[in-house]
């Protein structure tokens, strides 16, 4: 923006100075070339009155000529003008400067006198009636240097004066333009900051009225995303807290079980679903994320090994390829965990019993991909990811929940087939950037 402006004014600056100097230069150049006319016009008057003085010397209004000394007075006269001066008298002798006798100077004879324009310069022509032998002529003759003496010297000047009033206005434009893109770039700052999860970016109001609008009015927004975020997450918790007293009888009916070992492994299962629960509103709660990262390696080993137990009792083969560890990735342990039991629980939930299914993790530029397929039916002509879609009835969240954990982390989800013919879910998990490494704890197990 700083560059268009300077641009524009520079144009608008040398469009308004071409139109005021270029007349200007023209006018100098005029006024230089009149007064260098009126100087030789001064110096041919001075020799016309010389010539005059001869005419009164003469015995008679008829006398042919002059003596040899009226000459030589008249031939030091010129000789003492500044320009080339030349007499033609009536008699046709010529007393000065060698020159031609031009049709000007036969005009001039007529007892006409002329200014004309000659190759090299232009000559000034006064006639002079009376003279010895008739009319004479006077010319001085002005060379072209002398009509343009100064010019180029004035024109240079008003050539320099227009630079600096460019130069002057790119400057104040400049000046201008940094006040109206500072705090145009912090409205940018401050909403890359707030697209990026940090919902206490505000600016400070500056520049132009608009500008200081368009500041307040995002303040304005980001509060009210705020104060709707918040909200969000206490309707959430109280949602998940309501939870707490359907569970607490669910955990009193296990307790009533006359059989020991189906009440603890009920009660094992509400106890899991409570620490589900709690995660659930601790996570409603958190103003703000930070962003974790975790061995994608541990992670999805310890929920494979999690999800063996069930796989068994169903008569499914796991296949798991984990490269070597550690692979670290841009999630927290929680959610990573949250998203493999999510897309294995799709796989349990969608297929039948005895189908296979296989869990893959290998790393790739910039992160790692985690690959979860099985032997199903797979997803048919329809790519359930949209949330609360499903073409099998259920919520259709498990793998909105693996597309949230992909994209946290600046990776994203790509649905397809399975060499089997089933599903196949692969996520790319970013790797965290230097700033973002911190411990993470180890994963619970959720179910």
């Amino acid at each position: 923006m700083r560059r268009w402006l300077a641009v524009l004014v520079a144009a608008t600056t040398s469009l308004v100075l071409i139109a005021l100097l270029i007349p200007l230069a023209l006018l100098v150049r005029t006024a230089a070339e009149s007064a260098a006319v009126d100087r030789a016009s001064a110096e041919a008057e001075s020799v016309a009155v010389a010539v005059g003085a001869l005419g009164a010397a003469a015995p008679d209004a008829g006398a042919p000529g002059t003596g040899p000394a009226d000459l030589e007075t008249l031939r030091l006269t010129v000789e003492r003008a500044a320009h080339p001066a030349t007499v033609f008298l009536g008699d046709g002798r010529v007393v000065g400067a060698p020159a031609p006798r031009s049709a000007a100077v036969e005009l001039a004879s007529r007892g006409r006198s002329v200014t004309a324009a000659v190759p090299g310069g232009r000559e000034i022509l006064v006639a002079v009636a009376g003279a010895p032998g008739g009319t004479a002529v006077v010319r001085v003759f002005l060379g072209d240097g002398e009509l343009a003496r100064g010019v180029t010297r004035v024109q240079a000047g008003l050539s320099v004066l227009g630079l600096v009033l460019v130069g002057l206005g790119i400057l104040v434009a400049d000046r201008l333009a940094r006040a109206v893109i500072r705090p145009i770039s912090s409205l940018a700052k401050v909403s890359h900051r707030l697209a990026a999860g940090d919902m206490t970016a505000r600016t400070v109001p500056g520049g132009p009225p608009e500008v200081h609008a368009v500041g307040l009015a995002l303040n304005h927004l980001a509060g009210r995303i705020t104060g709707l975020l918040a909200e969000e997450r206490e309707n959430a918790a109280d949602l998940s807290h309501r939870l707490r007293t359907p569970l607490t009888g669910l955990r009193l009916e296990a307790e009533s079980l006359s059989d020991p070992d189906e009440a603890a492994r009920i009660e094992a299962r509400v106890d899991a679903l409570e620490r589900a629960v709690t995660a659930v509103i601790t996570e409603a709660r958190r103003r703000t994320r930070e962003r974790q990262e975790c061995d994608a390696v541990a992670v999805a080993r310890d929920r494979v090994a999690f999800w063996s137990v069930l796989a068994e009792d169903q008569g499914r083969t796991v296949e798991l390829d984990l490269a070597p560890g550690p692979i670290p990735v841009a999630v927290a342990a929680d959610e990573l965990a949250a998203c493999v039991d999510a897309l294995l629980g799709n796989v349990f939930a969608h297929t039948g019993e005895g189908v296979s299914l296989g869990v893959r993790l290998a790393p790739a530029p910039g992160g790692a991909v985690l690959t979860v397929t099985d032997a199903g039916p797979g997803f048919g002509t329809t790519a359930p990811l949209e949330r609360g879609e499903s073409g099998a009835g259920s919520t259709g969240l498990g793998l909105d929940i693996a597309r949230r954990t992909a994209e946290s982390s600046g990776g994203a989800v790509t649905l397809g087939a399975s060499p089997e013919g089933g599903a196949s879910v692969s996520l790319f998990l970013a790797a965290p950037r230097p700033a973002q490494a911190r411990p993470c704890a180890k994963p619970r197990p959720v179910v």
